[in-house]
């Protein structure tokens, strides 16, 4: 057991090609943090904004496929 204020990822880093498929994008005017998929589409991982109605929009939420 370890006693840190590290994170786990900090400590036991995973490695590069995990990230290989992750992108920033423009999508509809707002930039977004995407995770490529296996059919091709996009699954949205993070909304980058500094507006705070753009976090109200549904269409916006983590895990939404972008096609």
């Amino acid at each position: 057991m370890l006693y840190t204020p590290l994170s786990e990822t900090d400590i036991f880093p995973t490695s590069e090609k995990d990230f290989s498929n992750r992108h920033c994008v423009s999508y509809q005017g707002k930039e977004l943090f995407v995770e490529q998929v296996e059919d091709g589409s996009y699954q949205l991982l993070q909304l980058l904004s500094t507006d705070p109605q753009d976090f109200m929009n549904s269409d916006y939420n983590p895990g939404t496929i972008l096609r």
